[in-house]
């Protein structure tokens, strides 16, 4: 066995959705794919009181990106506490991603780029470049940039974003 283990994993908490929430995130990000299905056996099934074969765990990738989905019971939600960000090269991506993940989700819950998908999760849909912009040497610049942001109530525009951090309008 010569598999490098992913140092760190993000484990996703459902309740009973982790295959459907997977195979969700894989066909909506390129270069992804459901790698094991791991379900309850007897042992298990006891201890969790989850139905004997239902799925318990699912290793997906996302852009190279390990998860493991886990159908853990209805004790834990997710919250915007932890979030996922996608960097998106231009206004395409971010509308693709955007359109892709919101669907289904808490329309309430959108803001700034941030957006909670039908599962709870949160994301932020975001340029490539935000940080290099939020961060800049010229204060100016990100604080017209900033101001622009955060009167966005949903996603993101990038061409206004750039805009304003330009100072052109």
């Amino acid at each position: 066995m010569n598999n490098k283990i992913q140092k760190i994993t993000a484990n996703l908490w459902f309740n009973t959705e982790a295959e459907e929430a997977a195979k969700f995130y894989t066909s909506i990000f390129k270069n992804s794919e459901i790698s094991q299905i791991i379900r309850y056996g007897k042992e298990r099934h006891e201890i969790s009181g989850k139905s004997e074969g239902s799925v318990m765990t699912v290793e997906f990738r996302l852009e190279g990106q390990k998860f493991v989905a886990l159908n853990g019971g209805p004790q834990f939600k997710f919250s915007e506490a932890i979030s996922f960000i996608v960097h998106c090269e231009n206004q395409e991506e971010i509308d693709y991603y955007w359109d892709k993940l919101s669907e289904g989700g808490d329309e309430k819950a959108q803001a700034c780029g941030w957006l909670k998908d039908q599962y709870g999760v949160s994301w932020q849909i975001v340029p490539d470049d935000l940080s290099e912009m939020i961060s800049g040497p010229d204060s100016e610049k990100s604080e017209r940039m900033m101001k622009a942001l955060l009167q966005m109530k949903t996603k993101l525009d990038y061409n206004l974003l750039k805009r304003a951090y330009e100072g052109e309008g």
